[in-house]
């Protein structure tokens, strides 16, 4: 049925592709239209372009055999107006369908609202007839820009400030500093953002919740859009989309307010004596120092003299014999027992199967790091039994809590663990290193360097530091 339905349209449109976009055979690329933000496309230091929409639209090239070219446009606004020129096949941009007959969109692979943030000082906004006389800031071009127009046609005293310049997550920072009274955003931003700024409150959905799908353009070649619909199907049958949701978006509800509050508090004043010692070991490592500072705190709160029961000592909680096999001599001097952390989780990664890929490796290598590696073994082994897969982290945390149980334990040379403690473990330290990438800027040795022989070679010129 679905080829007979792929005659019927390309007979309508008498040929796939003409007098429209190239179709992806022509044009030996899937050409993509997105935008920044934290649920679509973003740049990381370590791993290059992620998100969320780049990571789905990388399955689905995968799948479809050839390459991906983004094109990352200014707004949602933008995007529109460039599939509508056939600047690309598909958008993927968080984006939800529009009234329009000519741009047909996927099956939705998510779903999220539009919520109105203000700060926890001022008197939160639960009935719309509340945004009568107010001013409510939004991304130019948005979806959320659109609903508030919609909203000012009942309400006219409503000031609209439409932000060509900021994205959500500044619009945010702004309310949390109280340069801004409120601002309208996506919930699933919101969701993240909490963690970065605690001192915001969502009150007021306004309009419905909505589907988040792909756009095709105009004239699309209808096998695209059918290979499409039967890929979102598959990855959602065979789990690849639920491990993506939480890949993305299935830790960032772990901590309440007072966690997030404690956390930001202490990086800004405590962090900063070590953060040269976590840029150390980020050197000898090729681990990210604000990771390696995340796991510090969540074994330490960042404490070089804290000691447990069970005798792990340290800034980087080593036990006696791993600190002895990284030959360190004194476990509460932070110097030390920072490197040493940061050599023993390279050393766990190294040992995962070259199977397990980035970031679930390193996520996986976390665990470990609670565990032991031979403890981490035995769950693999388990997941295999369970026919779950043991290079994945989704997987996985399901698995490890196992190994309390003895039917599970009872089977295994590594014996009992407390699987589920190590879960927690890294999803916090997850968090933890997602608001430090927020507030603390990546360390590049070899620009610092060529920006001090910058600055060397121009002694009037300052050097600006980047915004954080």
């Amino acid at each position: 049925m679905r080829w007979l339905l792929y005659f019927f349209l390309c007979v309508l449109t008498a040929a796939c592709g003409e007098g429209g976009t190239p179709s992806v055979h022509e044009a030996k690329e899937l050409v993509v239209l997105t935008r920044t933000g934290p649920t679509t496309y973003s740049i990381d230091e370590a791993l290059g372009a992620v998100g969320f929409d780049h990571d789905l639209i990388q399955l689905f090239a995968k799948e479809l055999g050839i390459k991906v070219r983004f094109i990352v446009a200014a707004s949602d606004a933008d995007i529109y107006r460039r599939l509508i020129e056939h600047e690309a096949h598909i958008a993927a941009a968080w984006l939800t369908p529009i009234n329009d007959p000519e741009i047909r969109s996927s099956p939705p692979y998510f779903q999220s609202a539009n919520i109105l943030i203000t700060h926890e000082a001022s008197l939160p906004i639960s009935e719309i007839e509340q945004l009568a006389e107010r001013t409510v800031h939004t991304v130019a071009g948005s979806r959320q820009a659109a609903a508030l127009r919609e909203v000012q046609e009942k309400f006219p005293k409503l000031r609209i400030v439409d932000e060509a310049r900021r994205d959500e997550l500044d619009l945010l920072e702004n309310i949390a500093t109280q340069r801004v009274e409120a601002a309208l955003v996506d919930s699933a931003v919101f969701d993240i953002a909490g963690n970065y700024y605690p001192e915001l409150q969502g009150s007021l959905e306004i309009g419905p919740a909505r589907q988040i799908a792909w756009l095709f353009a105009p004239n699309t070649d209808p096998a695209l859009m059918i290979k499409a619909e039967a890929f979102l199907a598959g990855i959602q049958k065979d789990g690849t989309l639920a491990r993506l949701k939480d890949r993305y978006f299935g830790h960032v509800e772990r901590l309440n307010q007072a966690d997030s509050v404690r956390f930001i508090e202490r990086a800004r004043s405590i962090l900063p004596q070590y953060r040269k010692m976590f840029q150390a070991a980020q050197a000898s490592t090729g681990i990210d120092w604000r990771l390696l500072a995340a796991l510090a705190y969540q074994e330490s709160q960042w404490d070089p003299l804290a000691t447990s029961p069970t005798g792990v000592r340290g800034m980087m909680m080593l036990t006696e014999d791993t600190a002895d096999h990284l030959r360190v001599s004194n476990r509460l001097d932070a110097n030390l027992s920072i490197r040493a952390g940061a050599q023993y989780l390279s050393d766990l990664r190294d040992l995962l199967p070259s199977s397990t890929k980035e970031p679930d490796r390193l996520w996986l290598a976390l665990a470990a790091y609670n565990l032991g590696m031979g403890h981490l073994n035995g769950a693999r082994g388990v997941a295999q039994g369970l026919k779950a897969n043991p290079d994945s982290w989704y997987e996985m945390k399901k698995v490890l809590p196992l190994l309390a149980r003895p039917e599970y334990y009872n089977r295994l040379k590594s014996g009992k663990a407390r699987g589920g403690e190590a879960v927690i473990m890294v999803e916090n330290i997850r968090i933890y290193a997602d608001i430090l990438n927020r507030y603390e800027a990546p360390h590049r040795p070899l620009a610092e360097k060529t920006d001090a022989q910058d600055v060397a070679d121009k002694p009037r010129l300052k050097l600006a530091r980047a915004k954080r």
